[in-house]
């Protein structure tokens, strides 16, 4: 108890010092107070995760009643990351808005905001009261929509803010509904009568209120269908805001199913099929997206939904294997889905901050206008790179330990496979193997477009370097991710909590370590990494050697033509034209092409732009015919003060009449029924 009054009592501190300060002072007193809770809740969550759970209870509140606080090993597990992602956000965030220094105002209610989304971040995974729960989840959905719409002298970003949180606020209304159901049947808001309820439910009660529930989380996690915010709100957001989203916003949706999967008794064989199903058609649509993009922030959005895609699969593949009861597939399943929450959380985050310094130094991240910036900001160019490695799930980073887990799980599934499952498992591996070889098609695009070659525009001729404080925050997510990559077995040794809450420690009392292999994974990283600093070492020995020759450089032989200019270079676009042309019938690309028919042509454009097909037809569509429908009443919006007068005394009539006319009618049928 005392513990959380401190927390509150830093954060009131906090925002009562932020208004008073100059924009300086805002980012330090902003920064400091987002380290010093991030420390205080990290401090009980390792207690946690060694086996000291953090409970307390709220006592004699009116409105709420009873509210249990409970950090167990799931919350901890969460907590931590979402700190460490909060924390390198606030750091790199801190040197990034020094550029809008002028914009007090706007800087104000940003650092407010920042402030409220880690309160409500980790009071969301700390509460068991589905109220305080909804509260918390409204509070997280307005302190980002402040955020994103941080430039909101740009009407695409209003409109991505406006789809944000209208999209939040469908979530919180399944979510509410799911609470209010239980609560409805037991008179009782805390998580505890989840569990008791669901467990004197039929199988198929307890499937449709995990589905309810799954829908109000999907939509934060941003799962296909449900994934149409997320491509605009990050573009939108400044750069260290779509970070901490892509790392942690999007992941307290994948907390909120871990949570309902530990408190709902159910089927969790059926439960785990309609996850998987949706997690491997979400990861592919999201790459295959993804791989068409020009924009640079809205690329790595639409690899955010590829994640989470994988993240899925893991939670499915543990679902299955408890419904099945193959301890072996449920350990590796959800061990690999929370190990790659936490590795998106991290390379992720890196890509947009590396994306935020290329931002700011170039003014732009269309793909497109950008080239050669390798030579002008190596060390972004480098941290890039290693994010892009990892996030391919390539050796020797940690994408690669925790995708080989969920593809572990998957292998595992062939001991007690029927036809059924066998063709779930095909199905998995190759969503998976797809995955992965478009994730390495599409980072090969975006680095070598970006960071190789010669600057397609004059504004990447003159980028620079970001400073060391900036650049300080990426080298702590880049030196986390080698060391999970290199000593992955401690990460997993710390795992054993949050997974020993789903598989029972008695009945599946196991060596992670052993059951995932991790001593070979550890291995083949090892050996990866030896290889690379090999490399490294050649070519610093050959500088060494070489430094007192005189070399000479002069231009290589072009063929006979040397006027080499960086429109002879690949684009985006063509890079992937093959690919596009493959994936035509499920992409929605348009192209602006004009026909070459002249025998001296003048200035001429190609150029696509993809389009989400899903989004055109679930969202697009619906808003247009509710556009027609409203036009309908247009009549009533005609701008005479008399008629609105009377639009007033008529709503006022009706609410004086309508429980009137009502009784009567009741009182007439209850007469009819005595008759």
């Amino acid at each position: 108890m005392a513990l959380i009054n401190i927390i509150l009592i830093i954060l009131l501190s906090a925002v009562i010092a932020i208004l008073s300060a100059n924009t300086t002072g805002k980012g330090i007193i902003t920064l400091s107070a987002v380290i010093v809770i991030g420390f205080i809740s990290s401090f009980v969550a390792i207690q946690a995760l060694t086996g000291t759970s953090y409970e307390v209870t709220f006592t004699g509140t009116v409105i709420f009643g009873k509210v249990p606080v409970s950090i167990d090993a799931l919350s901890a597990w969460f907590i931590l990351l979402i700190n460490f992602t909060l924390i390198t956000g606030a750091l790199y965030g801190f040197n990034y808005m020094k550029r809008y220094a002028e914009r007090r105002s706007e800087i104000t209610l940003h650092c407010i905001a920042f402030l409220f989304v880690q309160f409500s971040l980790l009071g969301i995974c700390s509460v068991q009261n589905g109220f305080v729960f909804l509260l918390l989840w409204e509070l997280m959905a307005i302190s980002n929509f402040i955020l994103v719409i941080f430039n909101h002298n740009k009407p695409d970003n209003i409109k991505a803010g406006i789809n944000y949180i209208v999209q939040s606020h469908i979530s919180i209304v399944f979510i509410m509904l799911g609470f209010i159901y239980v609560a409805f049947k037991t008179g009782n808001y805390n998580f505890e009568a989840i569990a008791d309820f669901s467990g004197h439910q039929s199988t198929l009660a307890g499937t449709v209120l995990f589905l309810c529930f799954f829908i109000g989380f999907a939509i934060k996690a941003g799962f296909v269908p449900f994934h149409t915010w997320l491509p605009y709100a990050h573009p939108a957001a400044p750069s260290h805001v779509s970070g901490i989203m892509s790392g942690v916003v999007i992941k307290i949706g994948i907390y909120g199913i871990l949570r309902m999967l530990l408190l709902i008794k159910t089927d969790y064989t059926t439960i785990g099929y309609i996850i998987l199903f949706v997690s491997v058609f979400t990861g592919i649509y999201g790459v295959m997206l993804a791989t068409v993009q020009h924009d640079l922030k809205r690329l790595l959005a639409y690899h955010s939904i590829e994640n989470i895609g994988i993240i899925g699969m893991g939670i499915g593949i543990g679902c299955i294997g408890l419904g099945s009861a193959n301890k072996w597939m449920a350990i590796l399943g959800f061990s690999g889905a929370m190990l790659h929450t936490l590795n998106h959380s991290l390379f992720k985050s890196l890509l947009f901050f590396s994306a935020g310094n290329i931002l700011q130094a170039a003014q732009t991240v269309n793909i497109e206008r950008l080239g050669g910036i390798i030579k002008k900001m190596p060390k972004t160019s480098i941290l890039f790179l290693i994010s892009a490695i990892a996030i391919c799930g390539l050796p020797p980073l940690n994408g690669f330990i925790s995708e080989f887990l969920i593809f572990g799980g998957i292998y595992n599934w062939l001991y007690s496979a029927s036809l059924l499952s066998l063709m779930a498992i095909i199905f998995s591996l190759v969503g998976l193997v797809l995955i992965g070889g478009l994730a390495m098609l599409c980072f090969t695009k975006a680095f070598s477009i970006v960071f190789l070659g010669n600057p397609r525009s004059v504004m990447a001729d003159e980028v620079i370097e970001t400073g060391f404080w900036q650049l300080f925050p990426m080298y702590l997510t880049a030196s986390l991710m080698i060391l999970i990559a290199l000593f992955p077995a401690l990460f997993l040794n710390v795992l054993q909590g949050p997974v020993n809450l789903y598989i029972n420690p008695v009945d599946f009392n196991l060596n992670f370590i052993e059951v995932a292999s991790v001593k070979s994974l550890q291995i083949i990283n090892r050996l990866f990494a030896v290889f690379i600093l090999f490399v490294l070492g050649v070519v610093a020995l050959r500088k060494i050697l070489s430094r007192n020759k005189i070399i000479s450089s002069a231009p290589t032989w072009g063929c006979g033509y040397g006027a080499a200019d960086s429109k002879l270079q690949y684009t985006a676009n063509s890079f992937v034209r093959s690919y596009s042309k493959l994936a035509k019938p499920v992409l929605d690309i348009e192209k602006t092409d004009i026909v070459v028919d002249e025998v001296f042509p003048g200035v001429k454009h190609y150029g696509t732009d993809p389009y989400d097909k899903i989004e055109r037809i679930f969202i697009d569509k619906p808003v247009k015919l509710l556009n027609r429908i409203t036009e309908l009443f247009l009549f009533l919006q005609n701008g005479q003060l008399q008629r609105y007068i009377l639009y007033g005394i008529i709503f006022i009539t009706a609410v004086i009449c309508l429980p009137l006319i009502a009784e009567k009618i009741l009182t007439i049928l209850k007469f009819l029924n005595n008759l």
